[in-house]
């Protein structure tokens, strides 16, 4: 990654239309829960994504009074804009990540589950299909060592065997990684759900939602934070940046600790009306990962946004990746009202080259590029030393928000050293398994008590995490990630990339 990049400006007005947009909640378009934003709160939550809705609810729950301010509709950023996939990182992780990413993954499952969310959530299984001789020898390994823990040696298998990668529909690849626990949703649909209900299930409006209500800038007084916005100021006792990629343009101590990274992704028309892939898959056959899922009949059916009439049910291949087939891999981009010609392109043929979709077609045939009725750019917020920052911002890391530049900022209990900003953020293109757990934890933070999430130590917000991190560089592709991976998880306590 580039040394530096600029401060990170505000979500464009516009936006490319995502796939998962399809079917936008009436209840959230353009809603305000109050006509003017009240001038007073005990939380700001900034941003509505997964993040800032899990921890909306937490807080809620026990009764604090919240203000949610989105700059555009609700879900409207990485959560409602990214390639529909809920797989634990196990074989390319740390144990404790893997732990993390495991329990969160069963908390999802069990919240649909139990509160009959219809967001098509649907358990599939995950094919890593790995091209590389390099990267099967650090699968090899990462293989041996899971060995060594119980609990997750079930949960990732290596396969070579070219008879099975074939009925994988992977013949070319030289290996995989099967993992059991990964399925397919419809993100957006999930959030929407819960914000429904915050907005439904709360008649003394403990829950505010303002959309299309950016925030310029906060800053903090001796007693509270001020936050500004172009529709008037708030004053709160504590401000959550639920921000992810956005986040330095609130925080400038984040600037190059959480890089805006664009990922694109499109909807492709199946070759075939009735094949359908078994798996979802993950593939590094260049320098990149890409990564699909194959939507299934029994699907939610939306046939708005279809140029072809032909269409008689929507089983679009969710594709994306190819972001590296351009120069600077779109790396410091913040904007997704645009797409890449040239990652458009390479997506529209990329998935022929690494999936067999045409089963009664030879290796040696060369399909005619897919059609892609949809197709979308989001930000990821790419952290500089891999790992979400999550946790209360240390006061040295905000010092020029200081309204009255004291040199130490009093919370609003009065005790050194609580400064009453949190973040939770820079999920480096993989939030689905860590931001709704990171979101509750940093809730429970918020009101000083004892959490029931046991995040990664690493993950927590220091200024000495924020300097060791300015001398890092994160791997590009995580083909390279997992080839300088140890064996041994002493070696490794602060490892963790996602793809």
């Amino acid at each position: 990654m580039n040394d530096s990049y600029p401060q990170v400006e505000l979500p464009t007005l516009s936006s490319t239309r995502s796939y998962w947009h399809r079917d936008p909640s009436e209840t959230l378009m353009g809603h305000r829960t109050t006509t003017h934003i009240p001038g007073h709160a005990d939380v700001v939550v900034i941003g509505s994504g997964i993040t800032g809705t899990f921890a909306a609810q937490t807080l809620v729950a026990d009764g604090r009074e919240v203000l949610m301010l989105e700059a555009r509709e609700a879900c409207w950023g990485a959560t409602g804009r990214n390639g529909g996939h809920c797989q634990p990182a196990v074989w390319d992780s740390t144990p404790e990540v893997a732990r993390f990413e495991l329990e969160t993954y069963d908390f999802i499952q069990e919240l649909i589950k139990n509160h009959h969310i219809a967001c098509d959530w649907n358990v599939v299984g995950g094919v890593h299909a790995i091209y590389s001789v390099d990267v099967l020898a650090a699968a090899r390994r990462q293989r041996d060592r899971l060995q060594g823990y119980p609990d997750l040696r079930d949960k990732a298998f290596l396969i070579e065997d070219p008879s099975k990668l074939a009925a994988l529909h992977i013949p070319k690849a030289i290996a995989a990684v099967y993992q059991p626990k990964a399925a397919q949703f419809w993100p957006y649909k999930l959030v929407a759900h819960l914000l429904e209900n915050l907005l439904q299930e709360d008649p003394n409006i403990k829950f505010n939602l303002q959309t299309h209500t950016p925030v310029v800038s906060i800053e903090r007084s001796q007693t509270e934070w001020i936050v500004n916005t172009d529709r008037g100021r708030v004053y709160a006792q504590h401000v959550l940046l639920a921000t992810n990629a956005y986040s330095s343009h609130l925080l400038d101590s984040m600037t190059g600790l959480i890089v805006p990274v664009r990922g694109q992704v499109c909807a492709l028309k199946p070759p075939l009306p009735d094949f359908q892939l078994p798996h979802s898959y993950v593939w590094m056959k260049s320098a990149d990962a890409q990564y699909v899922i194959h939507r299934g009949a029994d699907d939610t059916q939306v046939q708005d946004g279809y140029d072809d009439d032909s269409i008689s049910e929507d089983r679009s291949l969710i594709f994306g990746g190819e972001r590296l087939a351009t120069e600077g891999g779109e790396e410091g981009i913040s904007r997704d009202d645009q797409i890449n010609p040239i990652v458009s392109q390479n997506l529209r043929r990329g998935i022929l080259d690494a999936i067999k979709l045409h089963p009664e077609c030879s290796d040696a045939a060369s399909p005619p590029p897919l059609h892609a009725s949809h197709e979308w750019t989001g930000i990821m917020g790419y952290s500089r030393d891999s790992s979400p920052w999550v946790g209360e911002v240390p006061a040295s890391m905000f010092r020029d928000r200081v309204a009255d530049n004291n040199s130490m900022v009093r919370g609003v209990s009065g005790d050194e050293g609580f400064t009453n900003l949190w973040i939770s953020a820079g999920y480096t293109g993989h939030g689905m398994l860590v931001a709704a757990r990171c979101g509750i934890a940093v809730g429970e933070m918020i009101q000083r008590k004892l959490s029931t999430v046991t995040l990664p130590e690493h993950w927590v917000v220091s200024e000495e995490r924020g300097e060791r991190a300015k001398k890092m560089k994160i791997p590009k592709t995580t083909g390279e990630f997992i080839c300088t991976m140890p064996a041994d998880e002493t070696e490794s306590d602060n490892l963790s990339f996602y793809h």
